[in-house]
């Protein structure tokens, strides 16, 4: 008779766990400085307009918001990983371009939009396996899928175009339709980042992400199954890219071959303005929401302000790089206190 024993799941080591605590109290506070700059940007702008948060004020805000939060979503769960995942405007796009070619051939708009998500999952699939097996880094992988998946996109799309008329009206009134002036995307979307956000704070799998984050090799050396996180986080990145498509279908009624470009870049901004370290381990998907939502309002500040919207690409960036070097400055003191922390221990203990 043979017995089958079961590996032994070693504990992460205690310097990653209190590192990781402790970045993640600092990065709680970005998430409620975000809020401070949201609310103070919104009131600064109503005083100067009046209109600017009038109910259909209200309304597009979160409308233009619920698609960028959702792929913020899936890309905060990569980067806390320790990865990236440069394609999501790629499979944003080549979704949103299936699902409404499927309606315009009379399909059902729930079958449309499990269609998408798909398609976004299996070129999840394809980032993770190259990424976790393939041992390639998730910049040059995702770099190189987000043009794959573009030139596939531009070839299969051509000069073609979908809009509203050829989409059934139950769900393009979805799409701008909603409960008071809370639209039913903006619900959608936030089920979404309730489950996700659930889902890593309470499952094994999801704080594994983290502990994979903080530190891969203690978490490896842990028993942490590293490809599968990293494969999970990719699927659902994708998944998730492809949900957005099928709601940007619904909320603009128009796709063509140029549907999510150069999106990739302004999520990887909310991300990390939100609080999602670039180098893992640290932030929440609330963060990452919030970091969405102060984008694409800046967005409708500026134009009600009356300054020219080409501002909007130079500000973005200029919050991007503020944000990773607030985040690296915070790691280095987040370290330095650690190290002496753990001198004192040892000196206690000799003592």
């Amino acid at each position: 008779m043979t017995t089958t024993v079961e590996p032994v799941r070693q504990e992460v080591p205690p310097e990653s766990v209190a590192a990781r605590r402790l970045m993640d109290k600092i990065f709680k506070a970005r998430e409620l400085a975000v809020i401070a700059v949201l609310v103070v940007m919104l009131g600064a702008t109503q005083l100067s307009n009046s209109e600017f948060l009038s109910q259909q004020g209200i309304r597009d805000l979160m409308l233009n918001a619920t698609i960028l939060v959702l792929v913020a979503i899936g890309q905060a769960m990569v980067v806390i990983t320790r990865n990236v995942d440069l394609s999501v405007g790629s499979v944003l796009g080549i979704s949103a371009f299936a699902a409404g070619l499927y309606l315009k051939d009379g399909g059902h708009p729930l079958v449309a939009v499990l269609l998408a998500v798909g398609v976004g999952a299996l070129f999840g699939v394809v980032n993770g396996a190259l990424v976790s097996l393939g041992k390639v880094p998730a910049l040059v992988v995702t770099l190189g899928t987000l043009y794959v998946i573009r030139g596939i996109d531009s070839i299969w799309v051509g000069s073609r175009q979908i809009t509203a008329s050829a989409l059934p009206d139950g769900f393009v009134d979805f799409g701008s339709d909603g409960i008071s002036v809370v639209p039913y995307l903006a619900l959608l979307t936030l089920a979404v980042l309730v489950v996700v956000a659930y889902y890593l704070r309470s499952y094994r799998s999801g704080r594994d992400m983290y502990a994979l984050g903080s530190n891969p090799e203690a978490a490896r050396l842990a028993g942490v199954p590293v490809r599968a996180r990293i494969m999970t986080a990719y699927v659902v990145c994708g998944g998730l890219a492809g949900l957005a498509g099928a709601l940007y279908l619904a909320r603009f009624g128009n796709v063509d071959s140029n549907t999510g470009n150069g999106y990739e870049l302004i999520v990887v901004s909310a991300v990390v303005v939100g609080g999602v370290a670039f180098t893992g381990g640290s932030g929440t998907v609330y963060g990452a929401a919030l970091g969405a939502v102060l984008l694409t309002s800046i967005n409708g500040v500026l134009p009600a302000l009356g300054v020219s919207s080409v501002w909007v690409t130079a500000i973005n960036g200029f919050l991007l790089l503020l944000a990773i070097a607030v985040d690296r400055i915070l790691a280095l003191r987040v370290s330095g206190a650690l190290r002496k922390k753990a001198a004192q221990s040892r000196s206690a203990r000799h003592a």
